[in-house]
């Protein structure tokens, strides 16, 4: 896990211009107003062992919580935002992406606004769907949270 290249990404996508349209990126989804990188991704390691995925998923949630004690000094500490209440609003409002979208895949995620710049800025482990791979998320959008 590189998280300085890591920072790198997430430094330039707060400054990056969002796409027009919907469709895949070269870190992963993009879309107006929001861009959703896959910084690390399983790409089948811990898939159908449940133990193997424990420890895909603990390595990942590692790997977030280095980078918010690199983000955490620049942008302020904050509390683990509770994405399952976001995933329940979902049934009974409408919640604006990414928002929604990462509800549906992660369970909480570090969330700061990122000065003077306008966007906001998530990390997050997408493990919520045990039949898919287990992914570190950086999410950068104009879009602040529910």
């Amino acid at each position: 896990m590189n998280i300085a290249r890591h920072l790198a990404l997430v430094d330039e996508l707060c400054f990056r211009p969002f796409p027009e349209g919907h469709g895949s990126s070269d870190e992963g989804t993009a879309a107006p107003g929001y861009v959703t990188a896959v910084l690390e991704s399983s790409r089948g390691l811990g898939g159908r062992d449940p133990a193997e995925r424990a420890a895909t998923v603990e390595h990942y949630e590692k790997g977030r919580d280095a980078l918010y004690e690199r983000l955490a000094p620049r942008w302020g500490e904050t509390d683990p935002y509770n994405l399952q209440t976001v995933l329940l609003r979902t049934e009974r409002e409408a919640i604006p992406e990414p928002w929604a979208g990462l509800s549906a895949r992660a369970g909480v995620a570090y969330v700061w606004e990122a000065e003077g710049t306008g966007r906001w800025v998530a990390v997050a482990v997408a493990d919520r769907d045990e039949a898919d791979e287990v992914r570190l998320l950086a999410v950068v959008t104009q879009e602040a949270p529910p």
